[in-house]
């Protein structure tokens, strides 16, 4: 009835009842409405499908464009009733104020995990150049989170807004490319960036990053995390996801997200390469011996960082050495958590630490890059 991918059925479903149906019908569910526009742009030259993205994102898309643009863009400019502006702000606000940590958490956590998923995994894996391509892939994730979170940022139009639609056409045009390859297995993984997955990745921003914080020490009132779940359920709305498996609260979040780790195996042999490829990424940086032996220990101190973060059963499936850094990643959480609670009792301390934080998001991005830009492109066809 489902790929073989959804395993554990039994166990999930005397935890969630009838839901483990609802989400298993989800894997075989893709983004039709970005699925037909992904159809058409891809006809078109690049610089014509370009001026159509612009057009598309910014919502002057003429009459005369294909019917399926403009009915996408019915869609992604359509504001639900329940979004609040001002409550989207906050939640961005209160992650970005997270400076370093939040960086920490998205290299080390919300990345890791989306890798952990054994069939949820395999577009990027079939997308090639693993080693080369890790630090692209995170300072392009770091570039649309920070887009995402910055005042505004999903406002119809702005620069949020604008990667999350963008990133919406390029899964689609994945999906298509891999449901027309042979080497797609539907049969054991399902649709290509199915709706169950779609899903997940939100929660990687959302919920995981509000853990991930917690498990080092920064903790956001429980209105600030309703705020940045508040902010992701827009964004999901944006990037394709159905609206049923977008959170309200965080006792929702929690419960889907229970469902789809419930009911997947854990890391496999693609996991471990691309966790491996993303923690080991300062390698390709070091050109001289001091710079080796630097990035040497950025590798040992991230795997531990990294094993705080997901915890041992998903670090030991992944493969993860254990070293010394290990016993000291938990004093750090100590020395965050009590500076957290004492600076957040200093009057206008908030204000400077969203500075800070804008300027570390600001700075690591820029620096990833490298002065290019994360233009989130359809892919022409599918690696070898």
């Amino acid at each position: 009835m489902f790929p073989e991918r959804y395993v554990h059925l039994e166990q999930a479903r005397r935890q969630f009842g009838n839901r483990v149906e609802r989400l298993g019908a989800m894997l075989g569910e893709g983004d039709p409405l970005a699925d037909e526009a992904a159809a058409v742009l891809s006809t078109l030259p690049p610089p014509r499908r370009q001026e159509m993205l612009r057009q598309l994102t910014a919502g002057v898309l003429p009459s005369s464009a294909p019917e399926p643009l403009l009915r996408l863009s019915e869609h992604i400019h359509h504001v639900p009733f329940w979004v609040d502006e001002a409550r989207c702000d906050r939640g961005g606000t209160a992650f970005l104020r997270t400076g370093i940590f939040g960086g920490f958490v998205l290299a080390f956590r919300s990345l890791v995990m989306g890798y952990c998923s054994p069939a949820g995994n395999k577009p990027l894996a079939f997308s090639g150049r693993l080693k080369t391509a890790a630090p692209r892939r995170l300072s392009e994730t770091s570039h649309f989170v920070e887009a995402v979170c910055l005042p505004g940022g999903m406002r119809p139009g702005a620069q949020g807004f604008a990667a999350a639609v963008r990133v919406r056409l390029m899964h689609a045009q994945v999906r298509r490319l891999l449901e027309g390859s042979p080497r797609w297995n539907a049969r054991a993984w399902g649709t290509p960036i199915n709706q169950l997955d779609m899903a997940g990745t939100v929660m990687l921003f959302s919920l995981e990053v509000v853990d991930g914080l917690r498990r080092l020490g920064v903790e956001l009132t429980p209105d600030e995390v309703e705020e940045l779940l508040h902010l992701w359920r827009y964004t999901g709305y944006v990037l394709g996801v159905r609206e049923e498996l977008l959170p309200a609260t965080e006792a929702e979040a929690r419960t889907l997200w229970g469902l789809i780790t419930r009911t997947q195996e854990l890391p496999d042999e693609d996991a471990r390469a691309l966790a491996d490829a993303l923690l080991q990424s300062p390698l390709l940086q070091a050109h001289t011996p001091e710079e080796r032996s630097r990035a040497e220990r950025a590798v040992e101190i991230g795997y531990a960082i990294s094993r705080r973060l997901i915890g041992d059963t998903y670090a030991d499936a992944l493969g993860y050495p254990r070293n010394a850094w290990g016993l000291v990643v938990p004093l750090l959480r100590v020395v965050v958590s009590n500076t957290h609670s004492v600076l957040r009792r200093v009057p206008g301390v908030d204000m400077l630490a969203l500075n800070a934080g804008m300027a570390y998001w600001r700075n690591a991005v820029s620096m990833g890059l490298a002065g290019t830009d994360a233009t989130y492109d359809m892919p022409e066809h599918l690696p070898g």
